[in-house]
């Protein structure tokens, strides 16, 4: 067990940001899968739903209130083996898409803040919609389809004549599936699953904005890849009260100045290196950026 354990892991690790996310979503998927049937095999008393319902988002204002977080946790929750399969094999496919586009913390972004206004839209339906009145109470969000879909639609939106084949469908635009997409979702929001028919829309809509606000100039992932970074640092931080010492530098070992020598070819290089990328993006183009490349500008325009 231990030895499967740290395959697992080592695999993670190994794997792109879109295998991170699916093994978070699958892992959540299972943990609960198989205490909720271990449960009720042994007839345990061990509320598992009241225990997720804390992590399923409210259409209720006033159980959001209550549970904030649910914003953020509900896109890593389904609601059966079905809607996980699709969620994750859509995710695998569009996600590979979406990198020879964009950055890995683009795709981080986008897939959060995707989930966030597919859930903001879903609250918002069920406590303005005429549709959905007195329903809020007892409704509740879960899968991460709002989040693909971001992701869909802001692979789309980078290159809408991107052609990809799809089984049954034969090779279509990628602008074209993300269309049919929003308009089938559109279309049934009126149906069983009208709200999230109707969080797929937020999705959509963060993804569309993104690019085009990308485009712009502007990085709306910026601040939650900031407030992501935050927490990362401070995991890692030693909090202390005691005074750094100083260094000191001094010529008899022939090192003095040496500190802003060494800091200042380091900024040469980057600038240089910098300089390169930049070069061909405007010769091939943003899209001939390797993962990499698109990632140190992204740090690059961040300091």
């Amino acid at each position: 067990m231990a030895r499967i354990i740290d395959e697992l892991i080592r695999n993670f690790r190994s794997e792109s940001v879109v295998g991170k996310f699916i093994y978070a979503n699958v892992a959540i998927y299972l943990v609960v899968a198989v205490v909720t049937v271990l449960s009720t095999l042994f007839g345990l008393n061990v509320p598992v739903k009241t225990f997720v319902s804390f992590f399923e988002l409210p259409a209720s204002l006033q159980q959001l209130l209550c549970h904030p977080w649910s914003l953020l946790s509900y896109m890593f929750l389904h609601g059966g083996l079905t809607h996980i399969l699709w969620n994750m094999v859509a995710l695998y496919y569009f996600g590979k898409i979406f990198l020879s586009f964009y950055s890995t913390r683009h795709f981080v972004g986008v897939y959060l803040f995707g989930g966030i206004m597919g859930g903001i839209f879903y609250v918002a339906a069920y406590n303005l919609l005429p549709f959905f009145s007195g329903e809020a109470n007892g409704a509740y969000l879960v899968g991460a389809s709002a989040a693909v879909l971001a992701v869909v639609m802001a692979a789309a939106m980078r290159n809408p004549s991107y052609r990809i084949n799809l089984f049954l469908f034969g090779t279509m635009r990628l602008i074209t599936v993300a269309i049919v997409t929003v308009l089938a979702s559109l279309l049934l929001s009126t149906s069983s699953n009208a709200g999230g028919n109707i969080a797929h829309l937020g999705g959509a809509f963060a993804g569309w904005a993104f690019a085009y606000m990308l485009n712009k100039g502007w990085d709306l992932t910026k601040g939650i890849n900031a407030v992501i970074d935050f927490f990362a640092n401070l995991s890692t931080r030693k909090f202390t009260f005691k005074r750094k010492p100083k260094m000191k530098f001094t010529s008899a070992s022939g090192c003095k100045h040496s500190a802003d020598y060494e800091y200042n070819a380091r900024k040469k290089e980057q600038s240089e290196d910098i300089d390169k990328i930049l070069d061909k993006v405007k010769k091939s183009g943003y899209s001939s950026l390797s993962d990499d490349e698109k990632r140190r500008l992204f740090d690059a325009s961040n300091r």
